[in-house]
């Protein structure tokens, strides 16, 4: 059975930091990759970064530079580091956590956190 557990979301002025933990509990050792998205009102989901189980990462252009995404050395926590916050990176943020197919048949979502980013 996996869960996925997230934490760090609130309220933030703009140029502040906020830091996102996903943690992900049964079939670790299936997880290919880890990743955040996140989605504003009237919004499409949209990649924000992305860290495979080799620690390579993949970032939108909108965060590269700001955002760092990282993985703890057990591979089940992804964090999502953010810093000099603007108000347009208002939105849920959802952690999303790939496995590989011979073990599980889909992927899985968090149930997401609301940033906010006050000008």
């Amino acid at each position: 059975q996996v869960q996925l557990v997230e934490s760090g979301g609130g309220l933030v002025q703009a140029g502040g930091s906020l830091r996102l933990s996903c943690a992900a509990s049964g079939s670790i050792f299936a997880i290919t990759a880890m990743g955040w998205y996140r989605q504003a009102p009237g919004k499409q989901r949209e990649l924000v970064a992305t860290i495979t189980s080799g620690r390579i990462t993949n970032y939108a252009d909108s965060v590269q530079g700001r955002f760092t995404i990282s993985r703890d050395n057990a591979g089940n926590t992804v964090y999502l580091q953010m810093n000099s916050l603007k108000p347009e990176d208002t939105a849920v943020y959802y952690c999303k956590v790939e496995y590989d197919r011979r073990w599980l048949g889909r992927d899985y979502w968090g149930q997401g956190t609301q940033v906010t980013v006050s000008s």
